[in-house]
């Protein structure tokens, strides 16, 4: 097995036998073995879009088969670790450890992943089963996971955008509004959308008093508040829409009423 894969196998289960002492190896899957949960979106999407290699899990072995530990290996030379108590169904510990791999060395791992489970589309498979060894993969295979990154740039690009904060009304997150007014301004903050959002239901003077803004990340409003923004969200700085209808936006004119809709 990959050098690295046997440090996931430590890993698992060192923080399971500290932070879930009452879970013995017969209460999980296949008595604790570490799963490649390639299956959502495959090793290249996360990593060229998220920084990592797609989750390792260890699974309860119960009727729900939910994760007790689930591992991030991040590009940053660090292992994201999170534990779930009471069969999965509470988050018990999340911390981030140094880990004992080099970027090169997870890029040979990704590449033999990638073989080993995509390619041959195997999915959510126990790393045991992987043929992923610790030879560096060959350089034309290297290269070819290199070249797709430019594919994953726009995708990367939306992952960082729902990050970073927005300023919106209180109408939009207290009383139920969806977006009724978004504007996008120029921004050089780090973490600064530049997006502002209102609900167009705000009466005149209410956003000149910050107690009625928040910052609030724009993946959340979308997610939370009002998924028709989605798809305007890449709009670049300048933009003004409103909203003319249930579902759509369109350039902001001053002398049209704005559509306001409740959630």
């Amino acid at each position: 097995m990959h050098r690295i894969l046997e440090q996931v196998c430590a890993i698992a289960e060192r923080e399971r036998t500290k932070w879930l002492p009452e879970v013995t190896p017969r209460q999980l899957e296949q008595d604790g073995a570490v799963f490649y949960m390639n299956s959502q979106n495959g090793t290249e999407f996360d990593w060229y879009v998220n920084d990592r290699l797609p989750s390792f899990m260890v699974f309860y072995n119960d009727k729900a088969n939910l994760g007790a530990v689930k591992l991030h290996l991040n590009r940053n030379g660090t292992v994201s670790v999170y534990l779930y108590g009471e069969q999965g169904a509470r988050l018990q510990k999340q911390e981030t450890l140094p880990a004992e791999y080099t970027e090169e060395e997870l890029l040979g791992l990704a590449v033999q992943l990638r073989q080993a489970a995509d390619d041959q589309r195997r999915w959510d498979a126990d790393i045991r089963l992987l043929a992923a060894d610790g030879a560096v993969p060959e350089a034309e295979a290297i290269q070819q996971f290199l070249s797709h990154g430019e594919s994953y740039a726009a995708m990367r690009q939306r992952r960082m955008l729902l990050a970073q904060n927005a300023i919106v009304s209180r109408k939009i997150l207290d009383e139920g509004w969806k977006v009724g007014y978004m504007e996008r301004t120029e921004t050089d903050r780090d973490g600064d959308s530049g997006w502002f959002f209102a609900s167009g239901t705000e009466e005149p003077g209410y956003l000149d008093d910050y107690h009625h803004l928040a910052l609030v990340p724009v993946g959340i409003v979308w997610q939370q508040f009002d998924p028709d923004i989605f798809r305007y969200l890449d709009s670049p700085a300048g933009t003004r829409l409103m909203r003319v209808s249930e579902d759509r936006f369109e350039p902001d004119q001053p002398d049209r009423e704005i559509c306001a809709v409740r959630r």
